[in-house]
């Protein structure tokens, strides 16, 4: 299922339990069949039964469930204790190679992983007011390839992010009267095919500058944090649709 096919679900969606399934299973199709979702530095209202905070949905092996909550190791977790140093998506295995885990966050990855959550990735989700998410991903095999998925996870994980959001706080009719310009959908259109920059101003045959300067401009207007959601809010208020011309314009060399 792609970005598009998700929104388009997720829009019909009223339930947050329903949305977390909705999300499971699209990433069970790379994969990718263990996730959760946690909200670190605020109490968010919604939350699925059984879930104490930080956890707000949680989809594990039910003995792995059990331990983690028995043993309370939401407080030692190191994906939860140090998302906030991450400004995108990080894999477990780095993690665990590029900071010096405490005895007892390396216990938590280790005996996660002997549950059945291996190749693990995290997406940080940054919000007003000091507001922190993150929603992991983990695979029950072990040839799972984060990083050739961890664009795809990012995206999903953003929407939805702010799907979950507009549940529990619906938003206003007001939002609706964004408007951007078509060089600003042209270049989030290319955001969703995975395109940089660079790369986006070479289809567009302008610099890589002009192309930061219109993003810029469309992440403010659309109050987002970064590009990947400005991109989700931008589909979520039919700004961008996936058939467009733009999609369809061969990469100059």
């Amino acid at each position: 299922m792609n970005l598009f096919s998700f929104v388009e679900c997720a829009e019909r969606t009223q339930s947050q339990k329903a949305l977390f399934d909705l999300l499971v299973s699209c990433t069970s199709e790379e994969g990718f069949t263990e996730v959760a979702y946690g909200a670190l530095t605020f109490p968010e209202p919604l939350r699925l039964p059984g879930c104490p905070p930080p956890l707000v949905a949680m989809k594990v092996p039910p003995e792995w469930w059990r331990r983690y909550l028995e043993r309370k190791y939401y407080t030692l977790d190191p994906v939860v204790r140090r998302t906030p140093m991450f400004a995108g998506p990080f894999l477990w295995d780095e993690l665990a190679k590029e900071h010096r885990l405490q005895a007892c966050e390396q216990r938590v990855l280790r005996e996660a992983r002997e549950a059945g959550l291996k190749n693990g990735v995290s997406v940080p989700l940054f919000g007003p007011s000091g507001r922190i998410s993150v929603i992991s991903f983990a695979s029950r095999f072990d040839d799972a390839d984060p990083q050739r998925n961890v664009k795809h996870l990012n995206a999903l994980a953003w929407q939805f992010h702010t799907a979950f959001a507009e549940i529990a706080r619906p938003s206003d009719s007001g939002s609706n009267r964004v408007s951007l310009s078509e060089r600003e959908k042209d270049c989030l259109r290319w955001v969703a095919e995975g395109k940089s920059s660079w790369e986006i101003g070479k289809i567009l045959n302008v610099s890589e500058n002009t192309v930061n300067f219109h993003m810029k401009n469309a992440i403010r207007k659309l109050g987002t944090a970064n590009r990947t959601h400005g991109l989700v809010k931008a589909i979520r208020l039919g700004l961008i649709e996936f058939a467009e011309p733009a999609l369809a314009t061969p990469m100059v060399a």
